[in-house]
């Protein structure tokens, strides 16, 4: 793991920060299992609601929540700050700036996760999506994520080659947004040490939502992890990226697009026609800036596609960016008017939730943590190449099942309740539609309790690998001279 480089006085080598790196990649997977799980059970749960046991801090309602801020900002956030602290080192030829306040967002993380893991199922929420913590566990958030923009950007101005790589413009954009989206949404007014009011009313606060919702998914779940594309394809495929000019490209259509997208969500509601006619509007031209980005990450392997047939960790990156296509296609359609007719309030949407979440966020955050793991405990390969190789097709799998099952049930929902008699009358009643569904949801925990499992071989493979290996830091590289070329696979 140490290479030949620059060297500090004294000839003492400058190495990476990992520890952080080590720390949130291992969480990762902890709170991989812990989130899975919690689906798994809400899961059961809708197939059959006596397994809440009549315990109303394991209803769904309260589990619910927990399920979803463990599984986007437990397991997706410990992700994205383990990957995002590698890359930038690497790609900058510079250790962490400000280490200690890189371990401090660490620790402050957890807390938070820690915060909502005990909140949530007492029943303390704001009852907005995805931001349902509370006050005081919302300043915590915003405090570390301070902290995080500080230590990744001050890592960026010491950077000792001149071009930022574009896995850090993703990074970036995803870091400076999300602070921005939460502390804006998160505006209350405290009446209590554990309860609070929005300090918007109305229409206004479903907009404030909505427009924090929907980029939560742009940001967060989107352009964070596309930058992990951008950085591990190349890397796992030993390939320059097919289009640097496409990736910037890219960045920006994105960046501008999504911004506009949000209220596709508050269709047929008390918000202005236009408003949602802007929404269905940005919503349909962001699928030109996410296909472009989905064939510039599948391009790239031109001329090395044999090597999906024995690269467990590459299938993961690639296909993940299958369901990432598939997602942002489904998602424009969806916000259209009349096709919004038929899926909102269906199942349809909890399915195209999760052939993003699953399949894009889920696949490319366990290939990025499988290249990562070796490379951090100073191992050649994961402890079990097989293991990988089975998690992915039971996880896929799973996935299928999984958005399959939602899909057809999300139709025939909508179908059902739009059907009326000759006389105006409703066709179904609401319960009829219920009982209809339940096949589905029985196939649905099917899926998820395959994707469970591939998450519980990834802890063993991880957790071994750490087992016969031993922590290491990698050394800083020499200065790359200004005028060298712009490294297109980032060499690090």
């Amino acid at each position: 793991m140490t290479q030949a480089g620059s060297s500090t006085a004294g000839n003492v080598p400058e190495t990476y920060h990992y520890k952080v790196v080590r720390q949130f990649a291992v969480m990762t997977v902890v709170w991989g299992v812990v989130g899975m799980l919690v689906g798994v059970i809400i899961a059961s749960q809708l197939a059959f609601p006596e397994l809440n046991f009549g315990i109303p801090w394991l209803s769904y309602g309260r589990l619910r929540p927990l399920h979803t801020n463990a599984v986007i900002f437990a397991f997706g956030g410990c992700s994205l700050f383990a990957t995002s602290y590698y890359v930038v080192q690497r790609t900058c030829h510079a250790p962490l700036f400000a280490p200690g306040l890189a371990a401090f967002t660490f620790w402050g993380w957890q807390l938070v996760i820690l915060a909502a893991a005990i909140s949530l199922p007492l029943g303390y929420t704001q009852g907005k999506e995805y931001a349902e913590l509370e006050w005081p566990i919302d300043i915590l958030i915003a405090v570390v994520w301070v902290s995080y923009a500080v230590v990744f950007f001050g890592t960026i101005v010491k950077r000792k080659i001149p071009h930022i790589y574009v896995a850090n413009w993703f990074f970036g954009a995803f870091i400076l947004t999300v602070a921005l989206l939460h502390i804006v949404n998160s505006a209350a007014i405290p009446v209590s040490f554990l309860k609070s009011y929005s300090a918007y009313a109305g229409v206004q606060d479903a907009m404030v939502q909505w427009w924090y919702g929907h980029n939560a998914v742009g940001f967060f779940l989107t352009a964070g992890f596309l930058g992990m594309m951008y950085y591990f394809i190349p890397k796992q495929a030993g390939r320059p990226i097919y289009s640097y000019r496409l990736s910037i490209v890219h960045f920006w259509a994105l960046i501008f697009t999504y911004m506009w997208a949000g209220p596709h969500h508050l269709h047929y509601t008390a918000l202005p026609d236009w408003t949602q006619s802007l929404g269905m509007l940005f919503s349909l031209i962001l699928l030109a800036p996410s296909w472009g980005g989905m064939i510039n990450g599948i391009m790239t392997l031109s001329g090395a596609w044999h090597k999906l047939r024995s690269d467990p960790i590459l299938k993961f990156l690639i296909v993940s960016l299958s369901f990432y296509g598939m997602s942002t296609f489904e998602g424009p359609m969806m916000a259209i008017k009349t096709v919004n007719a038929l899926s909102h309030y269906t199942d349809w949407t909890v399915g195209h939730v999760h052939s993003g979440a699953l399949g894009w966020v889920g696949l490319v955050a366990m290939g990025s943590i499988y290249f990562l793991i070796p490379k951090l405990f100073g191992q050649k390969e994961m402890y079990s190449v097989k293991l990988i190789e089975l998690h992915f097709w039971i996880a896929t799998v799973g996935i299928v099942l999984y958005i399959a099952a939602m899909w057809i049930a999300g139709v025939m929902q909508g179908l059902m309740w739009r059907a009326v008699n000759s006389d105006g009358t409703l066709t179904y009643t609401f319960v009829e539609s219920v009982k209809a569904t339940f096949p589905y949801y029985v196939i649905r925990l099917a899926g998820g309790v395959l994707y469970l499992g591939g998450m519980l071989l990834m802890a063993y493979n991880v957790f071994k690998t750490i087992a016969q290996g031993t922590s290491v830091n990698a050394v800083v590289p020499a200065p790359v001279d200004a005028h060298g070329p712009t490294p297109t696979l980032a060499k690090a």
